[in-house]
């Protein structure tokens, strides 16, 4: 399998960011590693290797991102509202410097986003909010409101809401999606969601489904049987829905 390391300052972020490419061609996946987590973790994992058969064979060409997670929802030192600033810069790094580099690597059209935990948030909501991107999003093991605690998972915004917070949360601000342009582009998207019948998001899932549902938006909502929120199951879902 060729993989191939990368290194720049990123200037929407102002530090050095590392990513890591797996494969020679197919569709590009920009693949978001779990909460505070690093672009290598996949690799580390497993995850990757569980996808060796499509990378190889010219199928799928992985990105492994890295996070920035412990500067923006899980920097507990800073107040909620440079949280979610430091989130909106990431997201402009994806945008703006990522998804570039994807293409000035890879000229295939077809552009996927994905992830698992905390990476699922990153994945779902960074393709609701720029749908004409991408072909296909796939969200493991994801919850789809950051500001809402759910067992040891806490409100990572601390009780903070402002309108960045809202058009950061698929399950605030798509309840009240109009736009028929954006609409039109979700309802081309090819989405998927994962999530285990026993683990804390699945009522976030299952909002996030209805509200689809709500807005006439085909996805499919997969129930994996126990807590499905570790790696081994990551390995699995992998290879069916990536």
């Amino acid at each position: 399998m060729k993989r191939t390391y990368h290194k720049w300052f990123s200037p929407n972020l102002e530090k050095d960011m590392e990513l890591l490419v797996f494969g020679h061609g197919g569709a590009r996946v920009i693949f978001f590693p779990p909460r505070m987590g690093r672009f290598y973790d996949y690799e580390n994992w497993h995850v990757v290797e569980a996808l060796s058969d499509k990378i190889n064979a010219g199928h799928l060409q992985v990105f492994c991102v890295d996070s920035v997670d412990e500067e923006s929802f899980y920097n507990n030192f800073s107040h909620p509202g440079y949280r979610i600033f430091r989130h909106s810069q990431y997201e402009k790094y994806i945008i703006r410097e990522v998804v570039p580099l994807t293409k000035e690597i890879n000229s295939n059209p077809h552009l996927i986003s994905a992830g698992c935990s905390l990476g699922a948030y990153h994945a779902v909501n960074i393709a609701m909010r720029h749908p004409h991107l991408f072909c296909k999003v796939v969200g493991m093991s994801g919850r789809y409101d950051l500001t809402e605690s759910k067992g040891y998972f806490q409100d990572l915004l601390s009780g903070y809401h402002d309108t960045d917070v809202y058009f950061h949360m698929p399950n605030q601000y798509l309840k009240n999606l109009t736009d028929p342009f954006l609409l039109k582009e979700l309802k081309r998207l090819d989405i998927i969601l994962a999530i285990g019948k026993e683990d804390l998001f699945l009522a976030s899932n299952f909002l996030l489904s209805g509200i689809l549902n709500s807005k006439g938006v085909s996805h499919k909502l997969y129930e994996w049987n126990e807590e499905a929120h570790k790696a081994r199951y990551w390995r699995e879902m992998v290879k069916l829905y990536i």
